[in-house]
């Protein structure tokens, strides 16, 4: 499902403009970006948390060259569904 589709849906379920629906919904992106960004987790009762976890440092091999490269410890952002997202899913 694309951000359109999400407005769209959101859009005839609510009955609000589709314009309104999509500053809502990429408004909503921005602030769970930029609470990433600050890792800061952001937790949605009833649907899941966004969070930011540490990789660790590890090894890998470049297969074309036969090398070995480190790839540092970084950050990535997560997310972790609730149990009740997971059993409908499920």
């Amino acid at each position: 499902m694309t951000k359109a589709e999400i407005v769209r849906e959101v859009s005839k379920s609510t009955g609000i403009e589709a314009t309104s629906v999509q500053a809502i919904v990429e408004g909503f992106m921005e602030a769970v970006k930029g609470s990433l960004v600050k890792e800061n987790n952001v937790y949605i009762r009833g649907f899941g948390t966004f969070e930011v976890r540490t990789r660790a440092k590890r090894t890998a091999r470049n297969i074309t060259k036969n090398t070995t490269v480190i790839i540092p410890e970084h950050k990535v952002p997560t997310f972790k569904p609730c149990a009740e997202f997971k059993s409908l899913v499920k």
